[in-house]
């Protein structure tokens, strides 16, 4: 029975933690890196192919979006995680597999002009296609039993629609343990969701921490903040144009928009343009609408009983296609813009910041959280030039941020998290956050709690049985001339995992019929016969 750590080990992004309890193996998320990253991400123990379930968190690319990429490399187990969640990434997987086809489309096509060697996408859409279709879904509060050696449950985590925390119970052989993966935990008081939902017992908890070092401003509001930034724009004459995640944030933003067009918090510019420009955000907004009553808040029930959609409004355009984005820049009626990638390291938000990103009289507003090496992070840390598309680009608009929207809890809500359970857990992990902020909250734990609290760094592999470590790992330092997504790999790579992927198959066909076995044998030394050479 044991716990080695993969991904977002003294890093906010790429969450992944292989479990081997028994014969089974499984992840608790795969997620994609994202933005600047200090340390290498071990590769698993074993084959993709060998992986049995892989356990969801939530839907945010940064922790399912390397699913399409194990799928691609022989992963055929089951996914499981809530009903929000999967209706979610039905969506942004096959976002995501998009914008890497387009991405590598766009890299060759400037590559064989210079006589490059054409790169592969991460993945492709046929991989996301492939893996939706292994998701399955299960309500929060029901007991789920896997196997006989594993039973799980999902609690509300309030973070985003459908985010969880897992509660796992886990034998082998006389020995049972309780773990729990907080997976990232809610900011409280936000709009449309629950607040988070507390556990009271564990042996073990793999905690994130990504606001451990940190605590949300006390702020006038939300709604308040952005209708002061609304309007200070739209009497210039410029356009707010506002990176936002597709899934949650911009649904947040929408909540407040409508807030303040009701209460009219802005004067002089009645009926003010939205744009929602990310065909991912408007299905995601679809989602929304379709799990109000099973997923929102007190707040928000009471609004659409009484025929208030609260995410809906007049003025709100949404663009869907290539073209209908490109004619926001050519309108030059002060706007507001919302679209995605909220970090601005991918999609149609790098269109809008080349547009508007040189002109005075535009505000661009950061309503979350911004990894390092992305362009979000060096523009709110006061960088006067970007390059955007191979072109640098003057920032010359005002840059706002807006706390205490942020989806994570603050230091005293992840405390508040921890300090719900009645027992204290036999050990802490502290993961998904920077380098220094795994440590400075682990010993906080240890001095303020008593908790034994440990920060591991990829490849840290643990007994959950004996309560040891079986391997403490140091951190690998990433280079700096490293990409900072994960890159597809070789062709020959995904050929060796085809091979494991075989094994595997041939494995589970012991004890069929010699009739067909000696057909799946004759067809595989025939293939051999052909490449062997």
């Amino acid at each position: 029975m044991k716990l080695e750590f993969i991904g977002a080990a003294h890093e906010v992004t790429g969450s992944c933690h292989y479990l081997e309890i028994g014969e089974t193996k499984l992840f608790v998320d795969c997620g994609m890196e994202q933005g600047q990253n200090i340390y290498e991400n071990v590769e698993p123990p074993v084959s993709y192919s060998e992986i049995d379930f892989v356990l969801l968190t939530h839907a945010h690319i940064d922790h399912a979006g390397l699913l399409p990429f194990i799928f691609a490399r022989g992963f055929r187990g089951r996914v499981i995680t809530t009903e929000a969640t999967a209706e979610l990434c039905d969506i942004m997987l096959r976002d995501s597999a998009h914008i890497q086809e387009m991405e590598a489309e766009w890299k060759n096509r400037k590559g064989r002009r210079a006589g490059k060697e054409a790169v592969k996408p991460l993945y492709e859409m046929k991989d996301a296609l492939g893996v939706i279709n292994l998701i399955e879904s299960s309500p929060y509060g029901l007991t789920l039993k896997l196997n006989e050696n594993i039973r799980i449950r999902f609690t509300d985590a309030g973070h985003l629609l459908g985010s969880a925390s897992i509660e796992i119970w886990a034998t082998e052989g006389d020995v049972e343990k309780k773990l729990v993966f907080s997976g990232d935990i809610g900011n409280k008081n936000k709009p449309l969701i629950r607040d988070p939902q507390y556990l009271d017992s564990a042996d073990y908890v793999v905690m994130e921490c990504t606001y451990g070092d940190r605590y949300h401003k006390k702020s006038e509001g939300y709604a308040q903040a952005l209708a002061k930034i609304l309007q200070k724009t739209l009497d210039k004459g410029g356009n707010v144009v506002i990176p936002a995640f597709a899934v949650g944030r911009t649904q947040e933003l929408l909540y407040f928009i409508r807030q303040i067009k009701a209460e009219e918090m802005v004067v002089g510019h009645d009926g003010f343009e939205v744009y929602v420009d990310s065909p991912l955000a408007v299905e995601a907004t679809h989602v929304f609408k379709n799990n109000m009553l099973a997923c929102f808040d007190e707040e928000t029930r009471a609004l659409v009983e009484k025929g208030i959609n609260p995410i809906d409004f007049r003025g709100l355009k949404l663009s869907i296609t290539s073209e209908e984005s490109k004619n926001i820049n050519f309108d030059q009626t002060p706007k507001v813009i919302i679209s995605a990638a909220g970090m601005c390291d991918a999609g149609r938000i790098r269109h809008h910041l080349k547009h508007n990103l040189w002109r005075r009289e535009c505000t661009i507003v950061f309503a979350g959280y911004q990894a390092e090496g992305t362009i979000g992070r060096s523009l709110i840390e006061g960088a006067r030039e970007v390059k955007l598309f191979g072109e640098s680009i003057d920032v010359n608009a005002s840059i706002e941020r807006i706390d205490g929207i942020s989806g994570h809890a603050d230091r005293n809500g992840l405390l508040e998290w921890i300090g719900a359970f009645e027992k204290k857990p036999e050990r802490v992990f502290m993961v998904h956050g920077q380098d220094k902020v795994c440590d400075y909250f682990a010993e906080g734990l240890r001095n303020d709690f008593g908790l034994v609290a440990d920060a591991p760094y990829s490849g840290s592999v643990f007994d959950l049985a004996e309560n040891v470590w079986i391997r403490e790992a140091a951190g690998i330092p990433v280079e700096k001339t490293v990409p900072v997504k994960k890159r597809a790999d070789s062709v020959f790579a995904r050929l060796l995992a085809a091979g494991e992927r075989l094994l595997q198959v041939i494995r589970r066909n012991e004890g069929g019929a010699n009739k067909d076995l000696a057909r799946f044998t004759d067809q595989i030394m025939a293939l051999c016969d052909k490449w062997d050479r």
